[in-house]
């Protein structure tokens, strides 16, 4: 994890630092895991015994191909016996394949929440700089890694492991060093072939995922902008850029494809050379008479069965790979830091009066741009603050500020003289409503948009704030009412619509300090007067924090404070500025003149 978002590098070697990440997950059912490690054990103990059954039945019909009467009962009982150690081996597979998958589900389960927090605990420069689509790639690819990873690494490489030991140590008893020593050999040289080229192919599955994670962000990306691309008629830029991503995609998968076959070649030749060995060696002893009929049977099914799991052991090894690289992209993103992070000992916030001071306030994204620069000002309880100026100055800046989505450069800011740093996050944003600039709504109908307000908000509450915010004439003219959907980010509404379901949120909400970002700069002057009116009686007594573009809406203010790069350069009510002849009032006089004309 040091290398951050870099970490291919480290996933080149097999990365055990991961699987030591998903452990503790796991344990959180000891007993499961005990009871489907002793069926394991049970299920390749029965198939060891396989080959025996088959030699002792080969044996008797060689034997007893003299004596008829011998020929009939001796068999069948070797012959049910082979059936049912069959079963039992893929019986024991089976409950040991149940027993553990509710294991894996439940860490799946937990570290998908896991990310799934985490990301939302991220500040809003990680979200502003993502990738949507990627990202849901990214966690969808890391939870299949781990389940592949937890099912093979217990499965597959475990027992086969198991089972090689017990087989060589068998050969090597009852026949000898040679049979034992190929054996060995051939199970080394294929799985050291095996490793050398799954390692050189996992740059192409790494290739190919890429694009794949690039060609989907492409295409959701330009799904969500939808009408952007009719506006600007680029449809063909679109699928042009679409396919080039899909052409990387394409050449990767291709070079894929040809190293698989570069590794199967190879691992059929390493099975094909061994098995023709041991056969040979086998063949001589048995017309030497050294050795019956059976053993050479027995030898043959045990190389069979050797080699079955090891061929799927490139596979595995491959996947495992691949698993642990996705996983490792997951991981990655919990490792990244939250950069505004809530204090070990954040206190709750408590409201008395609803007074909120500006000390001091520096802030910038980058060091060599300030955006806010020494800003002091402050909201008595109950009072309605306005804050104007030329769009770039850091008027909503301030909002974000107050919300703690970035920690100040320099400076405080407090709520009834508690300093919002020293603050959880869920009491300070819990005590703030905020009619926003652009309101962005979940693609559900309207009334579980508004119940985000509150959840757990009655309907009749619900319905009540719709009927404040002035929506219930709007929702009479759907066809489906508080039922009808609004479309992904809402876009099915017109801006008044989507600010006026903003609006009875935050009635739902009745929070005691307010804030609205240009909450009207998107309307027409009639959704003005109305929405105006309805905001009007939200604020009624409550501190409120309004960011203004048109300074009619404001012009009732009891502070309005004007903020120019960064800077406040005045401040005082309406007709106090007016009469300073200064920004405010140049400000003014060219809104009054537009709208006249």
């Amino acid at each position: 994890m040091r290398h951050g978002h870099h970490a291919s590098t480290e996933a080149d070697s097999f990365n055990w630092k991961i699987i030591q990440h998903v452990i503790p997950y796991l344990f959180e059912y000891k007993r499961r895991i005990f009871s489907a490690l002793m069926f394991m054990i049970f299920a390749k103990l029965a198939s060891v015994g396989l080959p025996f059954i088959l030699k002792y039945i080969v044996d008797d019909l060689d034997a007893s191909t003299s004596e008829a009467s011998a020929l009939v009962i001796a068999p069948i009982a070797l012959v049910i016996a082979y059936g049912v150690v069959r079963f039992s081996n893929v019986l024991f597979g089976e409950i040991r394949d149940t027993l553990f998958g509710r294991v894996t589900e439940r860490a799946i389960r937990r570290i998908g929440l896991k990310v799934f927090q985490h990301l939302h605990s991220l500040d809003l420069e990680f979200h502003l700089n993502r990738r949507t689509g990627g990202l849901s790639r990214d966690i969808e690819r890391g939870t299949t890694g781990i389940n592949f990873l937890m099912r093979f690494m217990v499965f597959n490489i475990i027992p086969t492991l198991l089972e090689i030991g017990l087989v060589v140590f068998i050969l090597f008893f009852n026949y000898g060093i040679n049979f034992a020593a190929i054996t060995l050999a051939s199970i080394i040289i294929y799985v050291g072939y095996s490793i050398k080229t799954t390692e050189w192919r996992t740059g192409f599955v790494r290739q190919a995922n890429k694009a794949d994670s690039a060609s989907n962000s492409q295409a959701i990306d330009s799904l969500i902008n939808y009408e952007t691309t009719k506006y600007f008629t680029s449809e063909d830029y679109e699928a042009k850029r679409y396919d080039d991503e899909l052409a990387d995609w394409e050449i990767a998968k291709r070079k894929n494809r040809l190293s698989l076959f570069v590794l199967n070649g190879g691992q059929a030749f390493v099975i094909a050379a061994s098995m023709t060995a041991m056969m040979a060696l086998a063949a001589t002893q048995v017309a030497n008479g050294e050795m019956t009929l059976g053993d050479f049977v027995l030898i043959n099914a045990f190389m069979m069965q050797i080699f079955l799991p090891l061929n799927f052991l490139g596979f595995v090894y491959r996947e495992m790979k691949g698993s642990l690289a996705n996983i490792e992209l997951m991981f990655n993103l919990l490792a990244i830091k939250p950069k505004v992070v809530e204090k070990n000992n954040a206190t709750e916030l408590k409201i008395t009066q609803g007074r909120v001071d500006f000390n001091s306030v520096s802030f910038n994204y980058h060091s060599n741009r300030p955006i806010l620069k020494d800003v002091n000002f402050t909201i008595n309880p109950g009072e309605k603050v306005a804050i104007v100026g030329a769009s770039g100055g850091g008027k909503s800046t301030l909002v974000k500020l107050l919300f703690r989505f970035y920690d100040l450069s320099s400076g405080s800011i407090q709520i009834d003289g508690q300093d919002i740093s020293s603050l959880t996050f869920k009491s300070l944003r819990s005590a703030i409503g905020i009619v926003p600039q652009d309101t962005v709504l979940f693609n559900d109908n309207i009334i579980e948009n508004v119940r985000y307000g509150k959840q757990g908000a009655s309907d009749d509450e619900v319905l009540n704030a719709i009927k404040l915010a002035h929506l219930d004439g709007f929702i009479k003219s759907l066809p489906d009412g508080v039922n009808t959907m609004v479309g992904e980010r809402g876009l099915k509404l017109s801006g008044g619509e989507k600010q006026r379901v903003a609006i009875a949120r935050t009635i739902l909400k009745k929070p005691p300090i307010l804030v609205f970002d240009e909450a009207t700069s998107s309307l027409d002057s009639k959704s003005e007067q109305a929405i105006m009116s309805a905001l009007k009686e939200l604020s009624e007594g409550v501190t409120s924090m309004v960011i203004a573009h048109r300074l009619s809406t404001i012009s009732d203010a009891d502070k309005i404070i004007v903020i120019e790069q960064g800077e406040v350069v005045e401040y005082g009510d309406h007709n106090q500025l007016l009469a300073q002849n200064g920004a405010y009032a140049k400000l003014w006089t060219i809104q009054q003149q537009n709208e006249d004309e």
